[in-house]
């Protein structure tokens, strides 16, 4: 691309503040006075705007204006693109050596693990906000407005670096009443008949995790011809969050395959309890992820240091 078209394409600040104002209060007079220019000035930045883009972006009549469609839409993105400026300047302005980290998270990892935790980050960096949005899979950052995330899987993000965090032990959980209903409250939980015996029970599923049940049936030595009935077979419900879930095993619904650390509280609450204390076994972890493009952002290591020395803290009170 060229220089000139380059400018062409960047029109100066000034021209789109005053074609702004004149789109807000559909009169260059009104638009003067919230600028604190002349009405001649105002219509000399938008001609010259108009004589750049090589659009007409008004309708003249007489004293009046109007919009036209390409004004229109022109309006609305230009209105966007001033009021994302406006807000990072008072940013910059008011909080000069921090930032806006706006990160993704898987909802229950967000508000059981990460939530209770976030105060002594927002402590040690106040001048640091933050900003989440759940995400349940992989998404393309540069279509997003997302600085890192925390996801669940592989290492395996394109254009990003992955710092692993931790791995967790999903075991299968159900309410004491449904316990008692299906009759394996008198089986041995260290048996393992009791694996067999939860295949023919209805399995609660996570939608993010389709394959975890049988995943876990393998891992403990279920024939793959009786693997062959999960799915048809009482299957049982299909949840997208863990969540949600979560309340349904409570409610009795079923047996649902959770990871022990998201569930502490309603362990300690004997609103769930353990059937048998055999985890899933996988190569599955939690990641920080960050795009290669924002590795440089305070922010970001910021968060990413406080991540690391809060994991590795708790990991070592384990042991």
């Amino acid at each position: 691309m060229t220089t000139t078209s380059s400018k062409r394409l960047l029109p100066s600040t000034s021209m789109l503040a005053a074609f702004d104002a004149a789109a807000r209060t559909t009169s260059f007079t009104a638009a003067a006075k919230e600028l604190a220019l002349t009405q001649g000035a105002i219509s000399r930045q938008v001609t010259a705007l108009e004589q750049q883009l090589g659009v007409s972006l008004f309708q003249r009549h007489k004293q009046t204006i109007r919009l036209t469609q390409a004004g229109e839409m022109y309006a609305k993105e230009v209105n966007a693109a001033l009021s994302h400026i406006r807000s990072a300047t008072l940013n910059v302005m008011t909080n000069p050596s921090g930032g806006v980290l706006n990160l993704a998270i898987l909802p229950m990892f967000g508000s059981r693990w990460l939530m209770p935790r976030l105060p002594d980050f927002l402590a040690k960096n106040p001048q640091i906000t933050i900003n989440t949005v759940s995400k349940l899979s992989p998404f393309n950052f540069d279509l997003e407005d997302i600085h890192c995330a925390i996801h669940f899987g592989k290492e395996n993000w394109a254009q990003a670096n992955c710092l692993f965090l931790m791995d967790e032990e999903a075991v299968p959980v159900c309410s004491p009443d449904f316990l008692k209903q299906t009759g394996l409250a008198k089986i041995d939980t260290s048996s393992a008949s009791i694996c067999a015996n939860l295949i023919d029970l209805p399995l609660l599923h996570i939608s993010t995790r389709p394959d975890a049940w049988q995943q876990w049936f393998s891992d403990h030595n279920i024939q793959p011809d009786t693997l062959s009935n999960i799915g048809k077979t009482r299957q049982g419900m299909h949840f997208e969050q863990f969540a949600i879930a979560t309340n349904a095993a409570i409610a009795g619904l079923g047996v649902a395959l959770l990871p022990k650390f998201l569930i502490k509280n309603e362990l300690k609450r004997n609103e769930l309890v353990i059937i048998c204390n055999k985890p899933l076994n996988t190569d599955n972890g939690y990641y920080l992820v960050t795009p290669q493009s924002k590795q440089d952002y305070a922010p970001i290591n910021a968060f990413q240091q406080w991540l690391i020395s809060t994991v590795e803290k708790e990991q070592a009170a384990k042991n």
